[in-house]
C-alpha cells in the first residue's frame, strides 16, 4: 500500500434521515480516505428470493468516489434475510443447544447447500455489479466468521465422511480416539452416534478440528468466488475477531487463523479493548501481532475497532490519538473505526460510532481529525512497517480444544487464554516484540525464544521438532501440561512430560492443586504477596535440570517447581504451576538474559510502551506510547533521527518527556544497512 488508510464501517441503509452528502464530507475533514460497506445488508440489497437492488450500494460508491474516499465491499453473507429464514427453517444452524432462532446474525448453518446456493447467488450478483467501479479497492468475505456450533444432521453426515477417509478401520479409529470408554465404541459407521452429545475428548477434538476445518473450506470458497471477479489491483481479506471477553481477549477457539487467512491476499482482523483508566494497549499489540502473523509478517488492516464504543470505552483526551498510532505501531496499515455513525434502533444502539446519535462533531469525532491529517502529513514514512522479531509464542488450536476439555479440573473456569495470554501480556509489558506461530508454521527456527504455553496436546511430530529446535541452540519456556497428550488428546504413557522430558530434564506423575502454597526462598524477590503457586502444581522430579525454584509446603516441599536444562546447544525451561503477574515477568527476563535479547528497550517497562521496525524508506521508526495519565522521562537511547510528530530533530540521549496518555514517534536518519 501507498499510503496509510484511515476508515469507517459505513451503513447508508441503516440511516434515520438523509446523511450521505453530509457524512462524505464530514469524513473528508477527518481525513477518513476509507469506507467499508454493504457486509451486514442482504435483506436490503436482496429484498425477497432472485430480488436485487443495489440503490444504496450504489448511491455510495458514486458520493465516495466524487470526493476521493475509497471503498471496501463486503459479502453481505453473514446475516441471512427473512424470506430465506421462511423459506429454508432448516438452514438455522443445529447446535449443542438445539436449533438457533432467526433474529440474530451468524445463526445460519455455513455448510447447508441452500444457504451456499443463495449465498453464491447474492456474491456474484453483488461483485459483478461493484468490481469495476474505480472507488472500490478490495473486498471482505464475511464477518468475523466462525463455524457458529453448527452440528446438525448434515455436518454429522460430513463429519462422518471425513473421518472414514481419515481412518483405515472403524478398529483404528476406536483404538486412536479411545472409545472403548463407557460403551462408545463405534462398530458401525452407520452407527456413528451426534458428537453434540459426547463426553469423549478425543472425539471432541477431532470434531473442533473438523468445524474450524469448516470455516477454512468456506472463507476459501467465498475469496475463490470473490477472486473471479476482482481486478488486479484489488484485495481480498477477512475481519478476523478474537475469543470475547467483552472486549478482544485471547486465540479464538471456533476458527484456525493462520489455516483460514492463507486464502487471503491479506489478513483483516477487529480488535476492540478496554478504555479509560483501563487503557493499556495489550489487545491492540496482541490482535496486531495475530495478524501479522497470520501471512508470514505482512503488513494487515485493522478492520474494525472502537471510537466511542460502549460508555466504559469513551476515550479521554489523547486517547484516540495513542490508540491510532499503537495499531500502525504494531504494523497496521489501516486503522478503521466500527461504525461512522450511531446506531438508533436494535441490539447495537449504545455501541457509539465515531458520531453520536445526533450526528453532530463531538471530542472523539475532533480528535479524529488530528489523526487523519498526521496520517496523511506522515503516514508515507510509517506505512508497511516491517518487523524482525527473535521471540515468538507457539499456540495451538488443537492444543486450546484438548486443554479446555478439562482445564484445571472439575470446577474449574479457566481456560487456554487464561495461560497464553498472561505470558504474552508479560513480553509486552517488557517492551519485548513478538511473533505467533503454530504447528503448521515453517519458521519456528529462526526465533531464539520461543515460549511454549500449555501445549496440551501435540504429535510426536511436533514435539521431536522442539527437540530439535533446542538442541540446535534454541531456548525455549514450556509451561505445565505441555507434552501430555498427543495430537488426539490421548494422554501418553511414557512419564510425564512425555517426549520433551529429556530436553527439559524432568519427570513427574503427579500433580495436585495448591493449597497455600509459595516458591521456596522467594527465589525471584517478588514479595510474599506475589510468590504465590495457583492453579496447578506438578511435582516435579530433575533429572539433568537446574533447580530454579522449588515448592514452599511440609510435604511437597522436596519437588521442583520450576527448571533450567541445558540440551545440546541450546536450554529449555519447565514452570509446573501457574505463576502470577510478577513471577511470570521475572520468569520472561531471566530467559530474554540467557537468549542474550535484553537490549535497550528493555530499559523501559509498562506504562511506557515501546514498539519499532524498519519503514518503507529502509529507516529504523520507533513508537514511544505512554498508556497512563502521568508524566514520564526517559532518555532516548538509538541512533539520532526526526520526532517525526514535531518534524524536530533528536539526538541519541536526549531527554524525552511523555505526558499522561502521549506518544512520540522517532525515525532514525541512517538508513539501516
Amino acid at each position: 500500500m501507498e499510503e496509510l488508510l484511515y476508515g469507517v464501517a459505513y451503513y447508508d441503509e441503516y440511516m434515520p434521515v438523509e446523511r450521505l452528502q453530509t457524512d462524505s464530507r464530514m469524513m473528508k475533514e477527518a481525513g477518513i480516505n476509507v469506507v467499508r460497506i454493504a457486509e451486514s445488508t442482504w435483506g436490503t440489497l436482496e429484498p425477497s428470493d432472485g430480488k436485487f437492488d443495489f440503490s444504496h450500494v450504489d448511491r455510495v460508491l458514486e458520493v465516495m468516489h466524487k470526493v476521493g474516499i475509497k471503498v471496501i465491499v463486503g459479502t453481505p453473507t453473514y446475516a441471512i434475510p427473512t424470506w430465506m429464514a421462511r423459506q429454508y427453517p432448516d438452514i438455522l444452524a443445529v447446535t449443542p443447544s438445539g436449533q438457533r432462532s432467526y433474529g440474530a446474525r451468524q445463526n445460519m448453518d455455513i455448510t447447508h447447500p441452500d444457504f451456499r446456493r443463495h449465498a453464491e447467488r447474492v456474491i456474484r450478483q453483488l461483485i459483478g455489479h461493484v468490481k469495476d467501479h474505480p472507488a472500490v479497492i478490495g473486498f471482505q468475505v464475511d464477518n468475523e466468521t466462525k463455524h457458529y456450533g453448527t452440528s446438525g444432521a448434515n455436518v454429522q453426515k460430513a463429519f462422518v465422511t471425513h473421518m472414514r477417509g481419515k481412518y483405515p478401520s472403524l478398529e483404528v479409529m476406536n483404538h486412536e480416539l479411545g472409545l472403548d470408554y463407557w460403551s462408545n465404541r463405534i462398530n458401525s459407521w452407520e452407527d456413528f452416534p451426534s458428537v453434540n452429545g459426547s463426553i469423549n475428548a478425543s472425539l471432541n477434538g477431532e470434531f473442533s478440528r473438523f468445524q474450524r476445518g469448516l470455516v477454512t473450506e468456506y472463507l476459501a470458497w467465498q475469496a475463490g468466488l470473490v477472486n473471479e471477479y476482482k481486478r488486479p489491483d484489488q484485495f481480498v481479506m477477512q475481519n478476523f475477531d478474537f475469543e470475547w471477553r467483552g472486549y478482544s481477549y485471547g486465540i479464538q477457539p471456533d476458527v484456525d487463523h493462520f489455516a483460514a487467512a492463507r486464502a487471503m491476499d491479506i489478513a483483516g482482523v477487529d480488535i476492540y479493548h478496554p478504555g479509560q483508566d483501563d487503557l493499556t494497549g495489550t489487545e491492540i499489540s496482541f490482535g496486531g501481532d495475530m495478524a501479522r502473523s497470520m501471512k508470514d509478517g505482512q503488513n494487515y488492516l485493522v478492520v474494525e475497532t472502537e471510537a466511542q464504543g460502549f460508555p466504559q470505552w469513551t476515550p479521554y483526551p489523547g486517547q484516540l490519538r495513542l490508540q491510532a498510532f499503537s495499531h500502525v505501531a504494531s504494523g497496521a496499515n489501516m486503522v478503521a473505526y466500527w461504525p461512522w455513525h450511531s446506531i438508533h434502533n436494535a441490539i447495537e444502539t449504545y455501541w457509539k460510532g465515531l458520531l453520536s446519535h445526533d450526528f453532530k462533531p463531538n471530542p472523539t469525532y475532533n480528535e479524529a481529525k488530528t489523526i487523519g491529517a498526521d496520517f496523511k502529513r506522515i503516514g508515507d514514512k510509517l506505512v508497511n512497517l516491517k518487523k524482525n522479531h527473535q521471540v515468538a509464542i507457539l499456540f495451538s488450536n488443537d492444543a486450546l480444544t484438548g486443554f479446555n476439555s478439562f482445564s484445571f479440573g472439575w470446577d474449574a473456569t479457566e481456560n487456554y487464554n487464561d495461560i497464553l495470554r498472561p505470558f504474552y501480556d508479560a513480553l509486552y509489558r517488557l517492551n519485548v516484540g513478538v511473533d505467533f506461530v503454530d504447528p503448521s508454521s515453517k519458521n519456528i527456527e529462526q526465533y531464539k525464544l520461543l515460549v511454549v504455553p500449555v501445549l496440551y496436546a501435540a504429535s510426536d511430530e511436533l514435539l521431536q521438532r522442539l527437540n530439535d529446535y533446542v538442541a540446535k541452540g534454541g531456548r525455549i519456556v514450556y509451561t505445565f501440561k505441555s507434552g501430555f497428550a498427543n495430537e488426539n488428546d490421548k494422554v501418553r504413557v511414557v512419564q510425564q512430560p512425555g517426549l520433551i522430558n529429556q530436553v527439559v530434564g524432568v519427570q513427574y506423575s503427579q500433580f495436585v492443586l495448591p493449597n497455600k502454597v509459595s516458591l521456596a526462598g522467594d527465589p525471584y524477590q517478588v514479595g510474599d504477596d506475589n510468590n504465590s503457586v495457583s492453579h496447578w502444581m506438578e511435582l516435579l522430579t530433575p533429572t539433568t535440570a537446574e533447580v530454579l525454584a522449588r515448592y514452599e509446603h511440609p510435604v511437597w516441599g522436596q519437588y521442583a517447581a520450576i527448571t533450567r536444562n541445558q540440551f545440546g546447544r541450546g536450554s529449555a525451561t519447565y514452570i509446573g504451576f501457574m505463576p502470577g503477574t510478577e513471577l511470570i515477568e521475572k520468569i520472561m527476563l531471566q530467559a530474554l538474559e540467557e537468549a542474550k535479547l535484553m537490549g535497550p528497550d528493555q530499559q523501559l517497562h509498562f506504562p511506557l510502551i515501546v514498539k519499532s521496525g524498519v519503514n518503507q524508506r529502509g529507516r529504523i521508526v520507533h513508537y514511544y506510547f505512554n498508556y497512563s495519565a502521568d508524566a514520564h522521562t526517559f532518555s532516548y537511547p538509538h541512533a539520532g533521527g526526526v520526532e517525526l510528530l514535531s518534524a524536530r530533530p533528536i539526538k541519541s540521549g536526549s531527554t524525552v518527556t511523555l505526558t499522561g496518555w502521549d506518544f512520540k514517534i522517532i525515525e532514525e536518519a541512517t538508513v539501516k544497512q
